[in-house]
């Protein structure tokens, strides 16, 4: 007697054979749209002339994909100019500058415009000094010029737990803001010496990159958050307006007359991650840690 043959996998597991093949089609149209999108801008096969888009959204931590986004814009040729649309609090202090170095590029190289959102405060209104163009709405949260460090002081708890901790240092300001003791006088010093010097820096980039007396600029870079239409009187923002107008203004640097294709970052990739949110609905969840000295509203 011959031997029976085995049943294959999609004999034995009908179900599960039929989910893979569906999140399979799943990935390859995603894969497929998502390469069509990059290419076209979603409007038709190379149709119209093209502007590049930037988003900076939540706090400004980790900019090294923006940045690689941002030299891809500035190298493509058939990328006209820029809509950088900045909805964000700030974030980093170090961050925020090489943001705007990288802004500032781009500017040298084709337009860009500003776009803020809901909020464009500190560091965010931080980089946009760089471009050629500012537009915020009238109820835009911006300005807040200023520097923030926060340093925790777990000392008391430490004392209700009975815990000490025992530091050597090479030099007296080696520990300074350790969060298991008060701070001294000199290390306060210290430490707002180097809080007042990004502050200094902050106003001096407001000052020429908006041309604005320091002065002028000095007697509102006290924190204070400012509504866009306020941020305008002052000469912080160049216009009033939304995302449409910001549009709208890029095309006219741009000496473009239909409304243009706007090409968008694409996403990383994974054919499973991307198929599991697109079955699932499912949406990753993103955690950024703040650094110590902050442009951030």
């Amino acid at each position: 007697m011959l031997p029976t043959a085995r049943p294959s996998f999609s004999q034995r597991h009908p179900f599960i054979f039929g989910f893979l093949l569906i999140l399979a089609a799943v990935a390859l149209f995603m894969g497929a749209s998502a390469a069509l999108r990059h290419l076209t801008g979603g409007t038709g096969p190379f149709a119209g002339p093209r502007v590049g888009v930037v988003r900076v959204e939540g706090m400004i931590a980790d900019i090294s994909k923006t940045t690689a986004w941002m030299d891809t814009l500035r190298d493509d040729p058939s990328v006209r100019g820029v809509l950088l649309r900045v909805d964000s609090p700030g974030g980093g202090v170090a961050a925020s500058q090489e943001l705007l170095d990288a802004v500032r590029r781009m500017a040298r190289v084709k337009p860009v415009v500003v776009s803020m959102g809901t909020v464009a405060a500190s560091g965010g209104y931080y980089i946009s000094l760089g471009a050629t163009r500012v537009i915020a709405n009238p109820a835009t949260l911006t300005g807040s010029i200023g520097v923030k460090m926060e340093l925790p002081n777990v000392q008391g708890l430490m004392d209700k737990l009975g815990l000490a901790r025992q530091t050597l240092v090479s030099g007296d300001m080696k520990d300074a803001g350790s969060p298991f003791r008060a701070m001294t006088p000199q290390e306060r010093e210290y430490l707002q010496a180097l809080v007042m010097d990004m502050y200094d820096q902050f106003v001096t980039e407001v000052a020429n990159s908006r041309n604005l007396p320091v002065e002028k600029v000095r007697a509102v870079a006290d924190g204070r958050a400012l509504t866009g239409r306020q941020a305008h009187e002052l000469g912080l923002v160049d216009a009033l307006g939304g995302m449409d107008m910001a549009l709208t203004d890029l095309q006219q640097l741009c000496g473009i007359a239909e409304r243009p294709v706007l090409v968008e970052q694409p996403k990383p990739s994974s054919w499973l991650r991307d198929a599991l949110e697109t079955v699932l609905d499912l949406q990753p969840a993103s955690r950024v840690a703040a650094p110590g000295f902050l442009y951030v509203y």
